[in-house]
């Protein structure tokens, strides 16, 4: 990806200002961790703002956002059909799948329709890769479980597949899983558009100034981290899970591209879809109203 080398412009505050503390969630995974390297390294200020973070997985973070707790969240794309009347989407921030996206793997089986009658594991009630499960199957029965420990209960038998998401998607095969279903392949060849995994949002009671702030301040972030590779990278991969810097560095890339500084009307239309697909199946109210800030 190439960003503008113009370093984002910051400013501090003015003595005596008294600054608003933002609360900021975002799981602890490679690629959310670069996005916000540059606001949590301090390299990056918002004038008359501190940023704390929470770092916690997916699912916890989509539970916070359905009581509205954070100021400022990264959820699943599926959760936001839940939260809408809380939060408004960042332009900034998404992690969309141009291709690749949540894996269906197992051990013993190579097709869909092997899986009919058997157990699959999926990573999360709310998360966007078991709502991709459940538009796309039919007839295959699932239960949740921690996404980190998916790969390990298909290996050990517990179930019969599993849909893996984060680094587990570049690592299966050389661990001898068997890819029974891409749901980013699928969605790229049937639709023509990228595949909406992860959001960030902003809370509207923060106002429409704030949020547009805010918003500014992660695409800071996410350009800081671009031109500073360097120290960015390192300190995402404090953040992965048994991978080398090389599959790191494959990773931050695929969920951190140019569809991230800026969904564009391209990630709009993904969500409409993904959202469409979802009401018309019954696994949403509705399809929510998307307004980017």
């Amino acid at each position: 990806m190439t960003l503008s080398s113009s370093p984002p412009q910051q400013h501090a505050p003015d003595a005596g200002t008294r600054e608003r503390v933002i609360r900021v969630g975002h799981s602890p995974d490679p690629d959310d961790a670069f996005m916000f390297y540059g606001l949590s390294s301090g390299k990056v200020k918002l004038e008359g703002i501190t940023i704390e973070h929470l770092l916690e997985d997916i699912q916890s973070l989509n539970a916070r956002a359905l009581k509205g707790e954070l100021e400022v969240t990264a959820i699943s794309a599926h959760a936001y059909a839940f939260v809408a009347d809380r939060y408004w989407i960042m332009a900034t921030g998404a992690s969309m799948g141009e291709g690749y996206g949540p894996v269906l793997i197992s051990k013993k089986y190579r097709t869909l329709e092997e899986l009919q009658g058997k157990r699959v594991a999926t990573p999360g009630k709310l998360t966007t890769a078991t709502l991709l499960f459940k538009i796309f199957t039919d007839g295959i029965d699932q239960q949740d479980a921690p996404f980190d420990r998916i790969m390990a209960l298909v290996e050990n038998g517990g179930f019969d597949a599993g849909v893996i998401i984060h680094e587990g998607q570049i690592t299966y095969q050389k661990l001898g899983f068997n890819k029974i279903l891409d749901f980013g392949e699928l969605w790229g060849s049937t639709y023509r558009l990228p595949l909406p995994l992860g959001l960030d949002v902003v809370r509207k009671d923060l106002g429409q100034d704030l949020a547009s702030r805010l918003s500014s301040g992660l695409k800071q972030s996410i350009h800081y981290g671009y031109t500073h590779q360097n120290e960015a990278i390192p300190y995402a991969l404090r953040y992965g899970r048994g991978i080398n810097r090389d599959l790191g560095e494959r990773f931050v890339k695929m969920y951190v591209s140019e569809l991230t500084v800026d969904m564009g009307s391209k990630g709009r239309q993904a969500l409409e879809l993904l959202y469409r697909l979802a009401a018309e199946k019954g696994l949403i109210p509705n399809a929510p109203e998307i307004t980017l800030y």
